[in-house]
């Protein structure tokens, strides 16, 4: 008999494994959970990226919720675009995308690089599947507004988290209790 709890996938960003992360924090609390690999901001190959989220999905049991931060979320809706899978996702949490059309801070790739790793354009495709895009008011890696532009592209509910900076440690998140709420909300509704 097929499980109807679904699997949750989580999709880091651009960052190597962080042990305080929430992501990393979160999927050590989760039941049922697998994760597409870290691969840091020195490898920009999105066609590398997508090719993992493709893997991983392939790998797990209907049904899925995508739990994507940052870079990650810029990454489902590349995948999003060429799965033949996408029919297997439940729905999506996209956790502070950034806004990679508009330059990063120092130390983030710039617009060059994002372009060269394949990055650009952001896709702007209504994504096949339910979800949430959780928006920060204070996020340096993407202007509130211009996040709410992606978000109704992608034709994503906006849940609007008040000033939470990228919701990182850097901006003093480990824990994120949230994220079970959204996750639970994706998987019954």
């Amino acid at each position: 008999m097929k499980s109807t709890t679904p699997t949750v996938l989580i999709v880091p960003g651009l960052r190597d494994h962080v042990a305080e992360h929430w992501q990393t924090l979160l999927g050590a609390r989760l039941p049922s959970v697998r994760a597409v690999p870290p691969m840091g901001r020195e490898d920009l190959n999105c066609a590398d990226r997508v090719k993992a989220i493709e893997r991983e999905i392939a790998a797990i049991e209907r049904p899925i919720v995508i739990v994507a931060h940052s870079g990650g979320c810029v990454m489902v809706a590349h995948w999003a675009r060429t799965t033949r899978h996408a029919d297997a996702v439940r729905g999506a949490l996209l956790a502070t995308p950034p806004d990679f059309d508009s330059p990063m801070p120092a130390g983030y790739p710039s617009l060059e690089a994002l372009r060269a790793g394949g990055w650009l354009p952001v896709p702007r495709e209504r994504l096949a599947f339910r979800s949430l895009v959780a928006m920060s008011r204070n996020d340096p890696l993407g202007a509130y507004e211009r996040v709410g532009e992606l978000a109704r592209a992608w034709g994503s509910e906006m849940v609007d988290l008040g000033s939470v900076g990228h919701l990182n440690p850097a901006s003093g998140f480990g824990e994120w209790p949230m994220a079970e709420a959204l996750i639970q909300r994706l998987a019954t509704e």
